[in-house]
């Protein structure tokens, strides 16, 4: 089994300590270590560093390899654009194919954060075992609450069966993008629905079939790609073809077509890491509901979020705030605006304020 980690997002919502060259998957918020870091050392035993391939743009090169110092020429392969998962998962396909066509992908984001590291491996080997057979196989969390910024999956409860490690593996009935919150009100009192992790398990073989079949298109670039591997032409052919194929998700690309789809109700701990307010999801907190990191003072103040990086920040009296103070950058905001942290980003995208992407 190989591993392939997406870690080309950009990390917009966690501003002003996430910028273009150190985004979050690079950073290590509410943990010890950067979030990338993480989700290779939660893979071992199970799958080596050998065998972990992780997917970026050419200007994390040199992040990645400061954070993953082990990482050899083979554990990187770079996308010369954004294209999102689809063309990223079929890149890394065809790499993995040349060298053994029936392995197991385990394609991971490189950015969540995942408490029960025991739970995901037993998740992970059940998915394995059954993606080895030739299904595709994903992890499905289990709904706190009526999310709307996660997607669903419509699992089907009467068609089950047990891996050899006795890990449910449900057929899936359908993929459900991220819906308004009455719809996702019925999806949590029906119990029938699960948070889409965007984990995913296949053979290379299978899914290079699939992109076949449902992205012809995209199949035709891969497979030029694919013959330059390991020419000089490789770096052209890369470049030509990638900037070619359409921006297109895994989920909307192939898994909402695919037959023979699996979901493992899994129950891991996992959090996306999706904004800064997430933090207080599974950082550790306070006796009144703060999360601080750094040098900071916080006093007669409940449920905020404090991260401060190389300077004094201090907040007092406050509730509900999230408050990141960089060298160059202060955000506060409400915790229940946190999504909308990205809009500052666009902002100055349009001023042209370069310094501070």
């Amino acid at each position: 089994m190989f591993a392939v980690i997406m870690a080309g997002g950009a990390g917009t919502r966690f501003w002003p300590l996430s910028r273009r060259l150190r985004p979050k998957q690079l950073l290590a918020i509410g943990t010890e270590a950067p979030l990338l870091v993480e989700t290779v050392a939660r893979l071992a035993p199970l799958i080596p560093a050998e065998r972990v391939r992780v997917v970026a743009g050419p200007h994390l090169v040199a992040g990645i390899q400061a954070v993953l110092p082990d990482l050899g020429p083979a554990g990187l392969i770079v996308e010369p654009c954004a294209r999102n998962t689809a063309p990223c998962v079929g890149l890394a396909a065809v790499h993995i194919a040349r060298e053994d066509p029936d392995a197991v992908m385990a394609v991971l984001p490189a950015d969540h954060h995942i408490a029960d590291g025991p739970a995901f491996r037993r998740a992970l080997a059940a998915a394995a075992e059954r993606a080895r057979a030739g299904e595709i196989v994903t992890l499905g969390l289990r709904p706190t609450r009526p999310e709307t910024g996660y997607g669903y999956i419509h699992a089907d409860h009467d068609d089950t069966a047990l891996t050899s490690n006795g890990t449910e593996v449900c057929r899936v009935r359908r993929f459900v993008e991220k819906p308004p919150r009455a719809v996702a009100e019925r999806y949590l009192a029906d119990g029938g629905y699960l948070w889409n992790s965007g984990m995913f398990f296949f053979t290379a073989a299978r899914i290079l079939s699939d992109i076949k079949r449902f992205l012809p298109g995209l199949h035709a670039a891969l497979l030029r790609i694919q013959a330059a591997i390991d020419t000089p032409a490789y770096p052209e052919v890369l470049a030509e073809q990638f900037a070619s194929v359409r921006s297109v998700s895994l989920d909307y690309g192939v898994m909402e077509h695919a037959s023979d789809v699996r979901v493992i109700p899994a129950d891991i701990g996992w959090n996306d890491v999706g904004h800064w307010a997430a933090l207080a999801d599974f950082a550790e907190a306070d006796d009144h509901g703060n999360v601080v990191h750094g040098p900071t003072v916080v006093l007669d103040s409940q449920d905020t979020i404090v991260q401060a990086e190389g300077r004094m920040t201090t907040v007092v009296g406050v509730t509900g705030l999230v408050v990141v103070s960089t060298p160059d950058a202060v955000l506060v905001c409400p915790r229940d605006r946190a999504q909308d942290v990205r809009k500052v980003v666009a902002v100055l995208e349009e001023r042209g304020e370069e310094e501070l992407l």
